[in-house]
């Protein structure tokens, strides 16, 4: 891969980098110990070994800090390689997970997925019973309505009927005082007629005489035996006729109700 390359490749440069560093300290000791020997030498020889050896630091370090921008940029590059490379993971990851989601395979999605399942089947559940105990309710309202209209027309359909009768027989009863003052009314008007003809100056009153004498003329008929005679006169049939009809028409009256 090109993360080990650059890692060998940083090592490398660590190491030659540890190889400066242990040169330079070499040098630099081998320097001061010449100092520290050359005591005996004269200036002459303290002034150029002295000028060398800041020539010589001058340049170590110009070296080293053009080493050092150079495993900078390297370091960058490296860096960015792994963020871009870290990015690219990421990504693949979530597609990944994002097609197990929509397979409905992930974990993360099963879990929820079924607690909402058996959210949804409770509801369910709980809507059907809700709709059986409204439907039983709808049904027992209607039952009890439909008891209630029959019951007000039987009640109402009782009173029409009884006050029909009673109408009708109040009718009935004023036609029969009727007939009955119509029946009196020609009772009297018969009497009447017949007490006229009895007492009063009349073209038959020759003939009721003659009927009279002839009555006289028969010979009484002899019964054997127990005998009623009614000698009663026909306004007192009359009465007890009218008397008869106004019991029989109450008697009437009494059975049709």
């Amino acid at each position: 891969m090109p993360v080990a390359h650059n890692d060998a490749h940083g090592r490398d440069k660590d190491d030659s980098e540890g190889e400066g560093e242990h040169e330079e300290m070499d040098h630099l000791s081998i320097a001061h110990d010449s100092e520290k020997g050359g005591t005996s030498d004269g200036d002459s020889s303290e002034d150029s070994g002295s000028e060398d050896s800041s020539e010589m630091d001058e340049d170590e370090c110009e070296n080293r800090r053009s080493e050092c921008l150079d495993d900078m940029i390297d370091l960058e590059k490296q860096f960015s390689f792994l963020k871009e490379q870290l990015y690219r993971e990421r990504i693949t990851q979530i597609e990944s997970k994002l097609q197990e989601v929509m397979a409905e395979q992930a974990a993360e999605y099963l879990g929820p997925l079924a607690d909402l399942r058996e959210a949804v089947a409770v509801r369910t559940q709980v809507a059907g019973i809700l709709r059986q105990l409204r439907l039983e309710n709808i049904k027992n309202k209607a039952v009890a309505e439909e008891v209630a209209a029959t019951q007000d027309f039987e009640s109402r359909k009782a009173l029409l009927m009884d006050s029909i009768k009673e109408s009708l027989n109040e009718k009935i009863r004023r036609l029969e005082e009727d007939r009955n003052q119509v029946g009196l009314l020609e009772c009297d008007s018969f009497l009447k007629s017949r007490s006229l003809h009895s007492f009063g100056s009349s073209p038959f009153r020759s003939d009721d005489k003659e009927f009279k004498e002839k009555d006289k003329r028969r010979k009484p008929i002899t019964v054997t035996g127990p005998y009623i005679v009614y000698m009663l006169s026909e306004a007192d049939i009359m009465e007890d006729w009218t008397l008869i009809r106004k019991a029989l028409t109450a008697t009437n009256r009494k059975d049709c109700k």
